[in-house]
């Protein structure tokens, strides 16, 4: 369960050992009318010159989706909708995480542990967790079936905040094997996104006991800097690094919370136009998304809610921390690995991935879908899963 304190930042109640124990998700209807009454009373800002998205985010853009969400958006819906998946809170290494653990009725499924990235969080899976755990019903093989559990990474929504620094994406990675063991599952795959698909990653690298593979949807490899690596590049590569520099004109977001994130923090405590304005990797206001309104909005309001997107900032600081000792391409992974690339995403270069991973034994390249794939086109990711995972088993 959840309790509000009288200070407005969302508690978490949560066992102090390595207990497992239900979790309902519940916002109280106070903290609903205090979202409602700030929407109401926000302070725009100007519009910048031309409502040039050059800028950043439109203020008509950003005004349209705040007044949808203030009189339009059925929080309690979507409520009901994530609350139906059985939903537990557990502790390690001394942090509390919040999982959703669907268990398949199929006799040969197979577990898995799904992670999400920013600024998604747990409700990124809701579509792919039917198929997931039930291929049957939705015209696939019992066989295919898997066990699903869904982290909340520490520092999101219901498991934030993060109490101490350290949490950055291998530390996460330890502490999912420890969830799994802790499950009782010997042997697992894994599967992530974004900063998920860091984790997914740092999974192989630790190549813990059971786990049989992973698979992401970007490997962040690039250029060591040796003139003959852009030899072995084609066509393909090259318009994969010009994808690379138009995301690197729209990541500020990524400057400032691998720098500053304590600093953003204060804003987005206190504004939830400032939150929605800074989900704008998600939002895209000045681009085309397949995401729906309430999607974006879903994602929006577990961050206002559980206050945490000062807490799921700093894991960008804490990989830049980390990775600044060793580099993210120092380490090889040398586990099975399977890699998604969707259209409209970065676009992971298979020569870079496979210095840092040696073991690619699943690529596969859509020409649909994009960031948040797992949101856009959940059924082709699904399969990908399935194929991936199939000979892993």
């Amino acid at each position: 369960m959840i309790n509000n304190e009288p200070n407005g930042t969302l508690q978490t109640t949560v066992p102090t050992d390595e207990r497992i124990t239900p979790f309902t998700l519940s916002i109280p209807e106070h903290d609903l009318i205090d979202l409602r009454d700030r929407l109401a009373n926000t302070r725009y800002t100007t519009e910048a010159p031309g409502a040039d998205p050059v800028y950043g985010a439109s203020l008509t853009q950003v005004r349209a989706m705040a007044e949808y969400w203030r009189h339009e958006f059925d929080w309690r819906s979507v409520e009901a909708r994530l609350a139906a998946f059985p939903q537990f809170m557990t502790t390690i290494d001394g942090q509390p995480v919040h999982f959703l653990h669907v268990r398949s009725a199929e006799p040969s499924a197979f577990p898995i542990v799904l992670t999400h990235g920013w600024p998604g969080s747990f409700a990124e899976f809701a579509d792919m967790i039917g198929p997931l755990v039930d291929p049957v019903a939705y015209g696939g093989r019992a066989e295919d079936a898997f066990h699903v559990v869904v982290p909340s990474f520490p520092g999101y929504t219901f498991s934030g905040p993060v109490t101490e620094p350290g949490w950055g994406s291998a530390r996460v990675a330890a502490a999912w094997d420890t969830l799994m063991k802790r499950l009782g599952y010997e042997r697992y795959g894994a599967h992530g996104g974004d900063g998920g698909s860091l984790v997914g990653r740092e999974l192989g690298i630790l190549a813990p006991e059971g786990l049989v593979g992973t698979h992401v949807l970007q490997l962040f490899s690039f250029p060591s800097g040796d003139p003959m690596e852009f030899e072995k590049l084609g066509p393909k590569d090259f318009e994969a690094l010009e994808i690379l520099k138009d995301f690197g004109e729209i990541s500020a977001f990524a400057t400032l919370q691998s720098t500053r994130p304590q600093t953003l923090a204060h804003a987005l405590a206190d504004s939830p136009v400032g939150q929605l304005a800074w989900n704008e990797l998600m939002a895209t206001f000045d681009r085309p998304t397949a995401l729906t309104r309430d999607q974006l909005l879903t994602h929006v309001s577990l961050y206002w809610f559980t206050n945490t997107a000062g807490s799921s900032a700093r894991q960008y600081k804490e990989d830049a921390r980390f990775n600044a000792g060793d580099g993210i391409a120092a380490r090889v992974n040398h586990t099975p690995t399977g890699v998604s690339v969707f259209k409209n995403d970065f676009h992971s270069i298979r020569a870079f991935a496979e210095r840092d991973n040696d073991q690619i034994v699943f690529w596969k390249e859509h020409e649909v879908g994009g960031h948040f794939a797992a949101m856009e086109v959940p059924g082709v990711l699904v399969a990908d899963l399935r194929e991936f995972f199939g000979p892993l088993r």
